[in-house]
């Protein structure tokens, strides 16, 4: 490998900066030239190609974002969008190409590495929806904003002696809804994965307001079957608590990076250059019992969530 680019696509996600980071001075250690496409598969096609030094990527470590920018690109799924962009790459002498990103972005990276250009994919997604690593880039510090934003919504709550249903981000993957209700004593957890069951959270509000307790915190994923204004209204109808909705949407995915976002995308990114270095493609590197490791891109995108039903137990025992 003599030169190689990166780029980030998709949603942004906290860490995505100190992966690209990584993986520009990791690059430059191992004697390789490095260049940055911005907006993603969209900025390879339009050639948005800049050759990288290491002052390129000073003072971004503890930004959020991504400075390369981002973006979904519908030209990258069609024939001709797909030929300009590795005739882009073939052009412009890359011979590697790290994708930081999610499913999408991993899909995209298979098929270029089907067309024969060598990839290394980087898990970059705040949903933890990718099953073959233990977290994803971005996922901590979404789930301590989603923490630090419940301690703000329970003084409130309190005050006014209601309960609060939180929507937090989540289509498929309930991992933000679950990790931060457990950390901020939700009563009830409400995920994609299980079935919603309406009793059960209004039993729970009611057996807390029977001990005095002033307010009721639901944690919710977008994904679940019940949209939120219509679950507040039909748990307030039922239970006869005032419920209200908070919906923090894109905050989540802003904000400085925590420690772990930071070092858990460097170790990725410099992985990720050490395996096109060797001469590997068409893997993802990941983390697992603490531990950066990487699999097949084709067992990555396939990989299924593991259970969270323990999780779910402990903090229904727990609430």
């Amino acid at each position: 490998m003599k030169r190689i680019a990166v780029l980030t696509s998709g949603g942004d996600a906290p860490g995505m900066n100190a992966a690209l980071r990584a993986v520009v001075r990791g690059a430059l250690y191992n004697k390789m030239e490095v260049c940055g496409i911005y907006h993603g598969f969209e900025g390879l096609i339009d050639g948005e190609i800049e050759q990288f030094g290491m002052s390129s990527v000073s003072d971004i470590i503890h930004r959020g974002g991504t400075v390369l920018g981002t973006a979904r690109s519908k030209r990258f799924m069609e024939k001709e969008g797909f030929k300009t962009a590795v005739k882009n790459l073939k052009g412009n002498g890359i011979d590697g190409l790290v994708v930081i990103g999610g499913d999408g972005s991993f899909r995209g990276a298979l098929t270029l590495l089907r067309a024969d250009v060598a990839v290394i994919g980087v898990p970059g997604t705040i949903d933890n929806d990718l099953g073959y690593t233990d977290y994803t880039i971005g996922f901590d510090t979404a789930v301590n904003t989603v923490v630090e934003l419940c301690g703000n919504i329970r003084d409130t709550s309190v005050s006014h002696g209601r309960a609060t249903v939180m929507e937090v981000m989540g289509r498929h993957c309930g991992d933000i809804a679950l990790h931060a209700g457990l950390a901020a004593g939700a009563e009830s957890i409400l995920i994609p994965e299980k079935k919603l069951d309406l009793d059960a959270v209004c039993r729970k509000m009611l057996a807390g307001k029977s001990r005095g307790k002033l307010h009721s915190l639901i944690m919710k994923a977008e994904g679940v079957e019940m949209g939120t204004a219509e679950l507040a209204q039909e748990l307030e109808k039922r239970t006869g608590i005032p419920t209200k909705t908070v919906v923090p949407g894109y905050i989540q995915r802003g904000g400085s990076p925590t420690f772990f976002d930071r070092n858990l995308a460097t170790r990725l990114g410099y992985r990720a250059v050490s395996l096109l270095k060797d001469g590997q493609r068409g893997r993802c590197v990941g983390i697992h019992e603490n531990r950066i490791m990487d699999v097949d891109i084709e067992d990555a995108i396939d990989s299924k969530n593991p259970s969270r039903e323990s999780m779910l137990e402990l903090a229904d025992i727990l609430s």
